[in-house]
């Protein structure tokens, strides 16, 4: 007598027909009859997917399955992907043996700032906060990190300064390479630093205190040295320093240096016409130029046909003069300062009409209130005023307006580097690579690092938080090169080696293309760096354990997997250093 309510399991067969392989996944039950084992199919579970029928033959044999939330919890999430990427980017640049060749706890702790600075700038106070949000903290083992042990770990870092420049230095500048140098400034919040000082304000802050730093690049941008000074330093006082550090501690005697015509002035020139070697790029200033052309060195009529040409002058020995002009530079100039006259012309007659109604009166006053108007748009040396007691009177100089309508769009590139080794055009575009130190201030100042305001007090801290800011925007600069292609940025570099160098830069057609759409060709989003890190940051690791369990009891990780364009993002860093 045959008993069929033996166990029940799940038996699949292949058989191949015309070279494919075919499966048939059968429900049976086995039983007994007449001593012997027989099987009898249950059902057909071919028609089923894969996963399901992996289910039905797991709680066969005894498998137990219920929701995932029932079984286990996530106890804690915190943010991963942005500090991947990052840290992956540091990887890449071999940063921590950068900051020092042996591992130590103040190592890890100014890895973590530079890191921090890059993903989320704050105070040293907010960042030990910040970053147990995250997982920086984390995986550079510094969750235990207070604000004063950061302030002992930036005047560690400032010791190390020197030494960090010159690892630097060798990796970026070339002999006989270019170098960029150029002065920014940031203002404090506080008067007690001794840095701190009234000077050239490059901020908007009127009246309030600031440091000075130069910045010191590879042709790229990509910083290699900073140097600080107080706050009324002026640009040219800091270029020789500046020589003698790239000469005696980066051991590079051949380069040539790039400044604007504020940093490397003729008082610059001659105190370094002894030094061997050294070349230089510069621009002539308003008044230097407008005596060449007052002395018929530069004539109009010779950009008829063409935009730049080369001369030499007896003024400047030894020197090449590359003079440009861009016709549509001259046409802005133009309407700019036609508005400029128009505007201060408007406010001067609103001045008028107070004298006359008897609500300004005297002339030291009178003079005050105008001398704030033609100044407001900075025009006042096309207006000639006659300030009475009872009254003033003006009118616009119009051969002042003509002389320097004469300069508009005209610009003059002065420099000692051999036409051979640099044609004219090529000095242009070299001068041009100062554009790369001006984004190179914006995104330390304004836009991603935020060095301003400075609130520490200490000068050593002051430099220090220079030179971490610095090395965040060195991190910053290979990240954002590795992520031309997903950014707004234009993907085209080689194109500035051959266009027009006096001409308006022009974006690529891809350039274009992206801005205007926001959508890459694949059809995913275009991002800033900022809104790229953003969205990396949605991968959080997840620390799980058992619903209900001992206290005791281990815990597990469970990172977000990356979808498609963040997997992209994190493998375009893997070229960082290739």
């Amino acid at each position: 007598m045959a008993t069929r309510n033996g166990p029940v399991h799940v038996v699949t067969t292949s058989r191949r027909y015309k070279g494919k392989l075919y499966q048939t996944h059968l429900l049976r039950r086995s039983y007994r009859e007449g001593g012997q084992v027989r099987n009898e199919t249950v059902g057909n579970l071919s028609h089923l997917p894969d996963p399901v029928i992996d289910l039905i033959r797991g709680s066969l044999r005894g498998e137990v399955y219920a929701p995932i939330h029932s079984l286990f919890e996530v106890i804690s999430s915190t943010h991963h992907g942005h500090v991947q990427a990052v840290r992956s980017a540091m990887k890449r640049l071999s940063f921590e043996s950068l900051i020092a060749s042996r591992p130590s706890r103040e190592r890890d702790l100014v890895v973590g700032m530079v890191a921090a600075r890059v993903l989320a700038p704050h105070s040293k106070l907010a960042t030990t906060r910040w970053w147990q949000t995250t997982t920086l903290a984390e995986d550079l083992g510094v969750t235990d990190a207070t604000e004063d042990e950061l302030y002992r770990a930036m005047d560690w870092l400032l010791r190390h300064q020197n030494v960090i420049e010159k690892k630097l230095a060798r990796r970026h500048l070339e002999p006989g390479g270019l170098a960029l140098f150029d002065l920014s400034s940031s203002y404090f919040e506080g008067v007690h630093c001794p840095l701190a000082a009234l000077g050239h304000d490059r901020d908007g802050k009127r009246g309030l205190l600031q440091v000075n730093y130069g910045l010191l690049t590879d042709a790229g941008g990509c910083p290699v040295s900073v140097s600080v000074y107080p706050g009324n330093t002026g640009d040219a006082k800091t270029l020789l320093p500046e020589v003698r550090k790239i000469r005696e501690e980066f051991g590079l005697s051949r380069l040539v240096l790039v400044g604007d015509r504020g940093m490397i002035s003729q008082k610059q020139i001659l105190q370094m016409k002894d030094l061997e070697d050294l070349a230089w790029i510069t621009a002539l200033k308003t008044a230097q130029i407008r005596k060449l052309m007052e002395g018929g060195a530069i004539q109009l009529g010779l950009f008829d046909e063409r935009n730049l040409l080369e001369i030499s002058h007896p003024d400047y020995p030894g020197e090449r003069l590359v003079v440009c002009r861009n016709p549509l530079m001259a046409e802005r100039r133009v309407r700019t300062r036609q508005s400029l006259l128009e505007a201060t012309q408007r406010e001067l007659l609103q001045v008028q009409g107070m004298v006359g109604r008897g609500r300004l009166q005297g002339k030291a006053k009178i003079g005050l209130r105008v001398g704030r108007v033609v100044n407001k748009y900075k025009v006042a040396k096309h207006f000639e005023l006659e300030i009475r007691d009872d009254g003033f009177d003006f009118r616009i100089s119009e051969g002042k307006v003509r002389a320097e309508a004469a300069l508009d769009g005209l610009y003059v590139i002065r420099t000692n580097v051999p036409a051979e080794r640099l044609d004219a055009a090529a000095t242009v575009r070299s001068y041009k690579l100062l554009s790369n130190v001006e984004r190179a201030f914006r995104c330390l100042k304004t836009v991603d690092l935020k060095v301003r305001p400075i609130h520490h007090h200490l000068e050593g801290r002051v430099r220090a938080h220079i030179f971490l800011c610095m090395l965040a925007y060195h991190v910053e600069w290979h990240m954002r090169e590795a992520w031309r292609e997903l950014l707004f940025a234009d993907e085209d570099q080689q194109a500035k080696q051959t266009r027009d160098p006096v001409a308006p830069a022009e974006r690529s057609a891809k350039a274009l293309h992206k801005a205007s759409r926001h959508k890459l060709d694949d059809g995913t989003q275009v991002h800033s760096f900022r809104t790229l890190l953003e969205d990396l940051r949605t991968i959080v690791r997840n620390t799980c354990r058992r619903r209900q369990g001992a206290a005791e009891e281990g815990t597990f990780q469970i990172t977000t997997t990356p979808n498609a364009s963040q997997q992209r993002a994190l493998d375009l860093l893997e070229r960082i250093g290739v």
